[in-house]
């Protein structure tokens, strides 16, 4: 006898944009899946259930993308959350809006969007509307964020009982889970969560029982509690939880082995705010390291980098630099690099004109642009990575080995003349050309300025003299708490000629070994707090305890 397996039915063809249903994860930005982020680049439309993802999200979306909100429009309950049927009628309405499906909406849904969402409702309001829609799954917030609070949800491999719970399901036999062999993750938070470990215990599990409560799972304000059942339901009731804002609780004896296991919340800037007087463009692999190490940053630009008044120079040089004028070229920072690439683009030349010539890098970061550029450095100083430093590596110039003395140093308006005088010392001609500008940059807001003098931040990493000049010239002085840190010796100088306390430098010139510094500060501060049995307080809340320890008084 044989037997045919019934064919799913044929959808209609097409006559709307598509919808992807897509999980969003549990917070970190990290955790979107790389097809979570193909699919918000390609959007349309971005339909998602909190504004407060917006700015977050515009690091993986087209600028004319358009972001909807699934609350409420109506004035007696604009902003609450809208019910599952009206958030299917408006993603289907917003579907609709396009004639084809060569355009994409992404229904973006926290965590994994088949578990514990409105999935079900609206894949099924497109089917009927003929809508094609496809399903992205996402990182699951019940099993991400137990990890990271150094929660696991089992502990041998094939071994133990899980249960995953709403805590607004009415429905929940907790009987089931009144073992002590079970760990039970509920996903809820206010009043549904309390109630839900409430009739947990109701229904037989130990008043003991480990639970770990996580509020703001894998955001860099997570926090979590570790208390018993009994002891978390009387402090959620009563509103004295150190997690009011809890979204996960477990249930478990795994729970205690998070003292051994917290990874996230033990990273050494965790929970950092940390100000970088940079340009956004420069910054931006400072803040990933610094968001790597548990903390966030806020990007203060101090400068401006503008085009030199006049080219001529510029041009003369690069004129100079294609029919042989040059020996050596010297670039001392990744601004100079990119403004004598911005003038080879304008000239229609291109790296093939430095064939023949030996080009110097101040540091790592500078001669990375080089390479950026397909140009490897001839020279980097390996100790030093300063003006100084590059000095001392450079080779003095010989009338046998140096068919040219001549050297092009393409520099801005504002550099010391340290490595002029000592090449010329060392017997070279030198062309120090402005090859860029800096301009101090307007002030920041007044909230800024604020959290800058009132100690809202934690450390500031200062990664030049001119950042520090600039700063306390647009900002005023950081607060006496705030960690200072300094990538290199002259930057150090210029903080302390300017009344700040330097506390970090950088063992090389670079920027990312400015935020591992800062790291490696902050892991000796915390062993030192506690190996005096001391709370580990960070900067700021160190001012506020200074603050309120005064007030008793």
């Amino acid at each position: 006898m044989s037997t045919q397996a019934a064919s799913l039915p044929v959808p209609p063809p097409a006559t709307a944009a598509r919808v992807a249903f897509v999980g969003a994860g549990p917070g970190d930005p990290g955790l979107l899946t790389v097809r979570a982020r193909d699919y918000l680049a390609a959007a349309d439309v971005v339909l998602l259930d909190t504004i407060h993802h917006v700015e977050q999200l515009r690091a993986w979306t087209r600028e004319d993308v358009e972001f909807v909100v699934t609350t409420e429009q109506s004035p007696s309950r604009a902003g609450r959350p809208m019910g599952e049927d009206a958030r299917a009628q408006l993603l289907v309405r917003t579907a609709t809006r396009f004639g084809a499906p060569s355009h994409l909406v992404v229904r973006l849904m926290d965590g994994d969007p088949t578990a514990f969402t409105g999935l079900t409702v609206e894949a099924l309001a497109c089917r009927e509307a003929g809508v094609p829609f496809e399903i992205v799954p996402g990182v699951s917030t019940a099993w991400s964020v137990p990890a990271y609070a150094g929660v696991p949800l089992s502990t041998h491999e094939g071994a133990g009982s899980l249960h995953m719970v709403s805590a607004a399901d009415p429905q929940v036999d907790w009987t089931l889970s009144a073992r002590e062999d079970i760990t039970v993750v509920i996903l809820g938070c206010g009043e549904p969560l309390t109630a839900a470990l409430r009739r947990l215990a109701e229904a037989g599990r130990d008043p003991q029982s480990p639970v770990a409560l996580t509020q703001h799972g894998t955001t860099v304000t997570q926090h979590t509690s570790v208390t018993t059942l009994e002891t978390a339901i009387a402090a959620l009731s009563s509103g004295k939880s150190e997690c009011p804002d809890a979204s996960v609780a477990v249930v478990g004896q795994q729970v205690e082995l998070r003292a051994e296991l917290s990874w996230y919340e033990t990273k050494p800037l965790f929970g950092w705010s940390i100000l970088v007087p940079r340009t956004k463009e420069q910054a931006e692999p400072m803040t990933e390291r610094i968001a790597s190490y548990g903390a966030t940053s806020a990007v203060v630009p101090t400068i401006s980098v503008e085009p030199p008044r006049t080219p001529q120079q510029m041009d003369r040089a690069v004129k100079g630099l294609v029919t042989g004028r040059y020996e050596w070229v010297g670039f001392t920072s990744v601004n100079a690099v990119r403004a004598v690439r911005e003038k080879f683009e304008a000239l229609g030349l291109d790296a093939r004109a430095f064939s023949g010539l030996k080009l110097a890098a101040v540091g790592g970061v500078t001669a990375d642009a080089l390479r950026d550029w397909g140009l490897e450095p001839d020279l980097v100083p390996e100790e030093e990575q300063s003006a100084l430093g590059l000095l001392q590596a450079w080779p003095p110039y010989d009338e046998v080995l140096d068919p040219i003395n001549r050297v092009f140093l393409p520099r801005a308006d504002i550099a010391t003349d340290t490595l002029v005088a000592g090449l010329q010392e060392a017997g070279w001609e030198v062309d120090d050309v402005t090859a860029y500008r800096t301009v101090r940059a307007a002030p920041p807001p007044a909230p800024v300025r604020e959290a800058i003098k009132g100690g809202a931040f934690d450390a500031v990493c200062f990664t030049s003299s001119s950042t520090v000049r600039n700063l306390v010239g647009i900002a005023g002085k950081p607060h006496p708490t705030t960690v200072v840190a300094c990538i290199g010796p002259a930057t150090a100088k210029t903080a302390e000629e300017h009344g700040l306390r330097v506390d970090v430098v950088a063992p090389e010139a670079s920027s990312l070994a400015l935020v591992d510094a800062l790291a490696q500060h902050a892991r000796g501060v915390a062993a030192a707090a506690q190996a005096e049995g001391r709370p580990v307080l960070r900067p700021s809340q160190q001012r506020a305890a200074g603050r309120r320890s005064r007030a008793r008084r």
